[in-house]
């Protein structure tokens, strides 16, 4: 990496919703940024847990027992085995961090592909 990334400009360079675009990576993990607006699949993910950062907008995690909500500037990491549907009414920008490869529906078949910006 040479320069500062810009998450505000990453974001400006796609309008899609649920589509991670992978801006840096840190070991074996990529960390990422995301539209989100509406429902996403109900999905686990076995062996890694789930990061969530907002950067704008609000995210709601339903988890089996309760639902957490999320707003700019906090985040919430969904431990591995825990079903979690995320859900955002508005636009949300989220700043996400997983192992390189991890599928976002927690299921390769039907995960987003992996772009990088």
């Amino acid at each position: 990496m040479d320069d500062a990334i810009n998450l505000a400009e990453k974001l400006a360079q796609f309008s899609t919703y649920w589509a991670p675009r992978v801006v840096a990576q840190l070991n074996n993990y990529d960390v990422m940024v995301v539209k989100v607006q509406g429902e996403f699949v109900r999905h686990t993910h076995d062996d890694t847990d789930d990061f969530f950062l907002v950067l704008e907008g609000r995210l709601t995690l339903r988890l089996p027992d309760r639902e957490v909500v999320l707003q700019p500037g906090e985040l919430f990491v969904v431990p591995r085995g825990v079903p979690h549907q995320p859900f955002a009414e508005e636009e949300t920008h989220l700043l996400l961090i997983e192992p390189t490869g991890t599928p976002n529906t927690g299921d390769p078949t039907t995960a987003a592909p992996r772009v990088t910006l």
